[in-house]
């Protein structure tokens, strides 16, 4: 998988095509992008969409509602074994979904501090969480603020929201995907959290937009030049052959060449 998923509304069929040839990997959403009435439309496009598999999943509703049973009948009868959960933080019910590869999608205060048991579930492939669902779960207005010098940055609890399941699935082995941003036409500001992303050790971001895959993917690009930093780095640790040793005028050990090999890993992807 690659680093820019993107969602596409599951009762919008023209626009799957497009979304698997312009993201990395395409989420059919089936939960909040979807009117009540166009469920049952949707679930049907969804079957019909013929996206690779390997690069496709399915946003199904959360497990504790009447449409998440029929969104997991119809993912049965169609070639897509990869379903995002909704709203997850029920262990025992995530468990139960044995026939999919699942990510769990932690957007509510029971949801991130389920997420380290979620992580260690054989069936879990990556957690995700989400910001705005969380902070309208505690009783909250928004996840950023909307005024003053911090303007558009997370409030406290949603960064720490994000850094609990980032932990969590590190701690599991396991993906960590960085919630949406949803002010689109913010390109500068997605750039700004995609880079931070990135930094910190998520996998992937997720998008909500055509026009905010091309900046996801430039964050997670590495440069010509920490490409060749990183290889450098790691042809004089196989010289040195010690666990420490000093590099240009600093001291370099474990965590510094692990940080160098995640580079040229992104490089390839």
């Amino acid at each position: 998988m690659g680093p820019a998923l993107l969602f596409a509304p599951a009762d919008r069929p023209e626009r799957f095509a497009k979304a698997a040839q312009r993201s990395d990997a395409v989420i059919i959403d089936l939960e909040d992008a979807v009117a009540p009435g166009a469920k049952a439309a949707a679930r049907e496009n969804m079957v019909a969409s013929g996206l690779d598999p390997a690069h496709t999943m399915v946003r199904i509703n959360a497990l504790d509602t009447p449409d998440a049973a029929l969104d997991l009948a119809a993912v049965a009868g169609s070639p897509y074994r990869t379903v995002m959960v909704a709203k997850a933080a029920d262990v025992q019910a995530i468990a139960a979904l044995t026939d999919y590869s699942v990510v769990v999608l932690c957007e509510s205060a029971p949801g991130i501090l389920a997420a380290p048991a979620l992580a260690q579930l054989p069936n879990v492939v990556a957690l995700m969480w989400g910001a705005e669902d969380l902070v309208a779960s505690l009783g909250g207005t928004s996840s950023r603020f909307t005024s003053g010098p911090r303007v558009g940055e997370y409030r406290a609890v949603a960064t720490q929201a994000r850094s609990m399941l980032l932990l969590a699935a590190g701690a599991a082995g396991k993906v960590a995907i960085d919630s949406i941003y949803a002010d689109f036409a913010d390109l500068a500001g997605l750039g700004v959290e995609a880079e931070d992303a990135v930094a910190s050790g998520f996998a992937a971001k997720a998008s909500i937009h055509p026009s905010q895959v091309a900046v996801i993917r430039e964050a997670y690009r590495p440069s010509d030049e920490q490409v060749a930093a990183a290889q450098e780095l790691l042809a004089a640790a196989a010289d040195a052959g010690t666990g420490v040793f000093a590099f240009k005028g600093q001291m370099v050990d474990s965590p510094i060449l692990l940080h160098a090999e995640a580079t040229l890993r992104r490089a390839r992807a």
